[in-house]
């Protein structure tokens, strides 16, 4: 399980927020093998005046917190980010000085999904990798 708060400008959200979505997607499944149907994106487009940044990032800069199970490997979880890293530059032309990612683990047993807590869930994939 992952869930992706995507932050950015709300502009460049409106231009490019389903491929972003798309790469983004492709990310997280080829790192951290989740199934195809499982995207959960939260894009948070805020307004110019709304979003504060250093000087030296663009309107292109995109904050992504990715929230997950814990389980993964540190191997894993940089390659997630390494390739978002790649990715995002090649197919969308965020440059890495514009892209910040942050992953927090929680143990499954605080996520509650379908009725039951995290740990209770019949998985088709697997966390520990």
């Amino acid at each position: 399980m992952a869930q992706l708060k995507i932050y950015g400008n709300a502009a460049f959200f409106a231009e490019s927020r389903n491929l972003i979505s798309d790469v983004i997607h492709s990310c997280v499944v080829d790192a951290l093998a989740l199934p195809q149907d499982k995207r959960f994106h939260r894009f948070l487009p805020l307004e110019k005046g709304d979003f504060i940044y250093p000087s030296d990032r663009s309107e292109k800069y995109v904050i992504i917190e990715v929230s997950m199970f814990e389980g993964r490997t540190v191997e894993t979880k940089k390659k997630l980010i390494y390739l978002l890293f790649s990715r995002l530059s090649v197919q969308v032309g965020i440059r890495p000085v514009d892209l910040e990612i942050t992953i927090t683990e929680t143990p499954k047993h605080n996520w509650g999904i379908r009725g039951v807590a995290g740990d209770e869930l019949n998985l088709d994939y697997k966390v520990e990798q």
